[in-house]
């Protein structure tokens, strides 16, 4: 091993050892996506970092004398603009910090708009069962399922943090509408969303608006126009996803042909071990017509038509509470119910990976976790990512 290569091991093993993950691959394809994204003394500064925010004194210290503090806040500014590490300000003073690779350096790095190199080096490594193992340990999950507006009734007692107009109404904004790079990917294979035409359904709001609009990248949006985009994504048949926090700083909008996160759903046997989400789908089967609206609604293969009357059923272990299926559905058959158990949600991102590293398992754990979910996949060729 060369002195670049062992550089680039390094900072594989150290973004390894951050709140999610990033495990060796058998095949390098984790050195060639690292290559894409830091220079050699990128990668040197970047050990330097981890998922807590610092300021330049304090990374200064750990830099020098390698590096001046002048040249380690030029390398820092050089990451932070092309999407390779995070920024964010703190009482006016700048803080740098270290990405995860999902939610984080894919899709910041390409800010929609990626090449087939760049797709073809992450995708080798998102497909490795190494990445597979650390994504599915990941807890509590990096992002959640809030149900779209029509599927509450005005008797939920809903959140406002399960509802996508409280949130936009009560954050600070900015508001930045950005392309999928998911859909991009897609697109880019011949295999264009069958949901949605629209490019821009990606969403940062918050820090991350503010990291955003720094790099000059994304599409300032007003408050209101917000809410349009989301009621937009709501007609097309998307799941609302946003980050795992009562004050999130990011939404996806999401479909079961083009999204990472809900193909790996699709992929698990029961999706809802690995996912936060407090409500799920249930069928009057009285009032259900079996028209079987319900299935082609659902992005993430929970609802079939059962039984000998061939009535609707749902998989409480794959439903995600997404509520797509409840206002299509003609019989009015399809209702959200709240769970018994709601999960404590994080405040915002930081306590998120603080949560996440407090409950990070060692390789062993990780190992027997992906064995057990391994054994209850009966398609092995399903697609993930």
């Amino acid at each position: 091993m060369n002195i670049d290569q062992s550089i680039y091991r390094l900072l594989q093993r150290h973004l390894d050892k951050q709140a999610v993950g990033f495990p060796a691959a058998p095949l390098g394809s984790d050195i060639r996506f690292l290559r894409r994204l830091f220079t050699l003394d990128e990668a040197k500064i970047a050990l330097h970092l981890s998922y807590k925010p610092a300021p330049i004194d304090q990374i200064a210290v750990k830099t020098s004398p390698a590096f001046s503090a002048a040249q380690t806040k030029s390398f820092l500014e050089s990451m932070s603009i092309k999407g390779s590490i995070g920024w964010t300000e703190k009482n006016k003073i700048d803080h740098w910090f270290l990405l995860p690779l999902v939610v984080g350096m894919y899709e910041n790095a390409v800010d929609g708009n990626p090449s087939p190199e760049f797709l073809n080096d992450v995708g080798a490594y998102l497909r490795t069962y190494s990445f597979g193992k650390a994504f599915m340990n990941v807890t509590p999950s990096q992002m959640r399922t809030i149900p779209i507006n029509k599927s509450i009734s005005v008797s939920h007692p809903v959140a406002h943090y399960d509802q996508i107009r409280e949130l936009i109404q009560n954050a600070p904004g900015p508001f930045v509408a950005l392309q999928c790079i998911c859909r991009e990917k897609m697109a880019i294979k011949g295999k264009p969303c069958v949901k949605t035409s629209r490019k821009e359904t990606c969403f940062g709001m918050n820090s991350v608006g503010v990291m955003i609009l720094r790099r000059g990248h994304g599409r300032e949006v007003s408050r209101e126009e917000a809410l349009e985009l989301f009621r937009q994504s709501e007609a097309d048949g998307l799941v609302l996803q946003p980050s795992n926090a009562e004050q999130p700083d990011f939404v996806c909008s999401c479909c079961g042909c083009c999204c990472g996160m809900l193909s790996y759903q699709k992929f698990l046997p029961n999706p809802v071990d690995f996912w936060t989400s407090h409500y799920q789908a249930s069928v009057d089967q009285d009032a259900c017509t079996h028209c079987a609206k319900c299935v082609s609604r659902c992005q993430v293969n929970a609802v079939t038509l059962a039984g000998p009357d061939g009535k609707a059923a749902v998989n409480t272990g794959r439903c995600i509470g997404c509520g797509l299926c409840v206002p299509t559905c003609p019989a009015k058959a399809i209702s959200l119910k709240k769970k018994l158990q709601e999960i404590p949600l994080p405040k915002n991102w930081e306590e998120l990976y603080d949560e996440i590293m407090k409950n990070k398992k060692g390789a062993w754990g990780q190992w027997a976790t992906f064995l057990k979910v391994a054994l209850k996949i009966k398609d092995p060729r399903a697609r993930r990512f």
